[in-house]
């Protein structure tokens, strides 16, 4: 071997790496973290939903850069005592404060092996991406969407809708607004949604450049159901006053209270309008797969565009959303880009269709793994009666509100959103709202169960989402009785 050769192999030899020096210690220390996450679910009854932080622990945190290594079971150990034991809580099966899925223990194994494969889901000619292709047309297919649609894996909800109503501009812009921008579009345009609509619905109008007056928010009927004639007559004044319509976006399931619109009048008027119909599903599109629910979100297949979240109703580990667009044309020109170092391939890595055209993200994550693994290990089914079993309790709680002289249900429950309150008698709005405020809080403080609190139409009240697979109607039981327990406590000690 010459000199050079000689250096080469020197060099190799002392090249510094990621990988430990003893992989029989990884080995032992993997199977200890494996065994602790096993018992860390089974067990997840037996800690409270939600606790404070101490001083001690918080200060971990302000810590500064680490410049020298720490052996890999000390970072651990670390872990357990100052992560684990402090999470958000929405694992537990008490937790209902926002509308989140309570994750399952194979999509977590999911992620650990997308992690491990590393495979950039920006496209490309290999597995991920195939299985990535896969999932969206699952999410199509238990939505009703007709096969030639096409669709792409996000963040979550909010990335989700984006993607659609970013289609719906591009589409009823009337001008090229990729090569000339929104100044170039004759009529300013304008999209419809209830009063109840996400306000990630505004950020997107902000983001695609039309701002927030082109979100056009119509009243909601007693049930908080878009209303079809004041719907009707919005965009008639619209057209006669110079706008262009553009899009409807429906709402299956309000963040507030669960509501589901009309989805098949508001397609219909789409239709008539000429109007692009955008469904907002990322609480109730999986209605659509639940045996005794699904009449509920009829008509959501018609839509031309539809944001759902696997990592809701599906119980995927955070995060995965999805967007789903009934011209898989359209989508892809309202994003898609080749640039020389992206071109495709006649064979090879590159000769796969580029994902990363149908979104924002040139790198994405292997998000669909853990969705796969787990509609394979269960079946869809099982995920339907689990959304099925989910309405079933929010039915339970509400007959429990409705049966207690001292709590009032604040809005109709549509599906599994229930929206209560604390109300003894003789006291005002304001002293209400201070104690099912204290309630709340002491409820989570104490680790008994998170809820949150939202403002309908006026009225201060509790929030359970009920979206969690661990969840039994005697956690309910217990809800209603600490609620009436705190309550009491609050209310005597002084507060009207």
């Amino acid at each position: 071997m010459d000199r050079l050769g000689q250096a080469a192999v020197a060099e190799q030899e002392v090249a510094e790496t990621l990988d430990p020096a003893d992989w029989r210690q990884l080995h032992a220390l993997s199977h200890q973290v494996m065994d602790d996450a096993v018992a860390y679910l089974r067990d997840v009854r037996d800690r409270p939903v939600w606790q404070e932080m101490p001083a001690g622990v918080r200060a971990v945190f302000k810590a500064p850069l680490p410049l020298s290594p720490t052996p890999l079971r000390d970072v651990y150990r670390q872990v357990t005592e100052h992560v684990m034991p402090y999470p958000m809580g929405n694992i537990h099966p008490r937790f209902w404060s926002w509308y989140m899925g309570s994750g399952n223990f194979t999509g977590a194994l999911a992620d650990f092996l997308a992690a491990i494969q590393g495979s950039n889901l920006g496209g490309g000619n290999h597995a991920a991406a195939l299985l990535d292709q896969q999932v969206v047309g699952w999410c199509r297919e238990m939505v009703g969407m007709p096969e030639t649609a096409g669709g792409t894996l996000v963040s979550g909800g909010s990335m989700a809708n984006l993607i659609g109503l970013t289609v719906a501009r591009n589409a009823k812009a009337g001008v090229d607004v990729r090569e000339h921008g929104v100044a170039s579009i004759e009529k300013p345009l304008r999209f419809y949604a209830s009063d109840q609509v996400h306000s990630c619905h505004r950020k997107a109008m902000e983001a695609l450049g039309l701002g927030n007056g082109a979100l056009r928010r119509i009243p909601t009927d007693e049930s908080f159901r878009i209303d079809l004639a004041a719907l009707q007559e919005a965009i008639d004044q619209d057209r006669a006053a110079g706008f262009r319509p553009a899009c409807v976006i429906g709402t299956a399931g309000t963040v507030n209270t669960g509501a589901i619109d009309d989805l098949g009048a508001l397609a219909a008027i789409s239709a008539r309008e000429d109007l692009w119909f955008h469904v907002d599903g990322c609480i109730g599109a999986l209605i659509a797969i639940a045996p005794g629910n699904a009449h509920r979100v009829a008509g959501i297949g018609r839509a031309d565009s539809i944001a759902l979240d696997p990592h809701k109703w599906l119980h995927a580990p955070f995060e995965v959303g999805c967007a789903l667009v009934r011209d898989a044309a359209a989508h892809r020109d309202a994003f898609a880009v080749t640039p020389e170092y992206l071109e495709s391939a006649p064979r090879g890595l590159a000769s796969a269709p580029w994902l990363y055209d149908y979104g924002l993200q040139t790198t994405r994550g292997f998000r669909a793994l853990k969705v796969w693994m787990a509609l394979k290990e269960h079946g869809a089914e099982k995920f339907g009666r689990l959304i099925d079993q989910n309405i079933a309790q929010a039915r339970h709680l509400d007959r429990l509100v409705e049966a207690e002289p001292l709590l009032e249900l604040a809005a109709p429950t549509s599906i599994n959103i229930v929206c209560y309150r604390y109300r003894p008698p003789g006291m005002t709005e304001e002293a209400l709202k201070t104690v099912n405020v204290e309630i709340m809080l002491r409820l989570q403080e104490e680790g008994i169960a998170a809820v949150s609190d939202t403002t309908i139409r006026g009225r201060h009240c509790l929030r359970a989402a009920i979206t969690n697979h661990r969840t039994r109607l005697s956690d309910l039981d217990l809800l209603v009785a600490e609620t009436l327990r705190i309550g009491a406590a609050v209310a005597s000690s002084g507060t009207r």
